[in-house]
């Protein structure tokens, strides 16, 4: 049983005193792959240095976080381009529009978006999209792009099944993270109408941990927690689903489905 987290920060300052035994624990645990998505120039250095030191563990990703668009979101764009001139990436990312803290930049974020589904299709990557109070303006931003090839998984997801069901329509993939194991969340029953064939399981460590670590830093080595509660909402095994999960992650991020990690 081997498992993919789609979506960890562990290249965070959360993580400076315990990386490597983080990185050992999910091991331990089966989490074999860890996907490190970007999040502005401030990152970039520390995201590289880190898959540089765990070579086929720790796979990088390139993108512009919506909540640090600003003033200076041209000079932060190129500086995130010229970086796919000089590495190879899984994932354009994290992308995307973010209207729950600030609107300030809601102009700036879909331009920026919008670059960053260029630079993914340019390189034929998939999109990594953050959508917090935005997943309807990003389904009508998609929709210009049909046909284009592109893909991706909106990360954390924790919209209505409607809304589901228009991106697993339009080709993407619904990520799924600790959410899934809070009490007052209406994730599972969203969930349990969506195939598995269409979600990709994530920690975005070091937040959102499941229970029962809510509250604390959350880290890799849950990502079964996440597994089991989405093997009992859908009425399954852990097995399953990480099978099915792994699956869905090695395809579409482009990962040689016949070697082992």
């Amino acid at each position: 049983m081997t498992f993919i987290d789609t979506h960890t920060h562990l290249y965070l300052d959360a993580f400076d005193h315990d990386r490597d035994q983080v990185i050992q624990s999910a091991l331990e645990k089966q989490v074999s792959l860890l996907l490190l998505p970007n999040i502005d120039s401030g990152s970039i250095d520390s995201l590289h240095r880190l898959c540089s030191r765990y070579p086929g563990i720790c796979l990088p990703m390139m993108g512009l976080h919506p909540t640090s668009v600003n003033d200076s979101y041209e000079e932060e764009m190129q500086r995130i381009s010229t970086c796919f001139e000089h590495q190879s990436y899984v994932a354009v990312g994290e992308t995307g529009m973010d209207l729950y803290w600030d609107r300030t930049y809601e102009r700036e974020q879909e331009l920026v978006f919008r670059e960053q589904i260029s630079l993914a299709l340019a390189h034929h990557l998939p999109v990594v999209i953050h959508s917090r109070n935005s997943i309807d303006r990003i389904v009508e931003i998609l929709k210009d792009y049909q046909g284009s090839g592109i893909s991706g998984v909106f990360h954390c997801f924790s919209g209505s099944l409607l809304q589901a069901r228009q991106i697993i329509e339009m080709g993407f993939y619904l990520g799924i993270g600790g959410v899934l194991t809070f009490q007052k969340s209406s994730l599972a029953s969203v969930v349990s109408q969506v195939s598995i064939e269409h979600i990709l399981l994530e920690t975005d460590s070091p937040f959102l941990a499941p229970v029962p670590y809510r509250g604390k830093r959350n880290e890799s080595a849950y990502l079964p927690l996440i597994a089991e509660k989405l093997a009992e909402v859908k009425g399954t095994t852990a097995e399953h689903v990480a099978e099915v999960t792994t699956a869905n992650a090695r395809m579409l991020f482009g990962l040689d489905q016949n070697v082992e990690p």
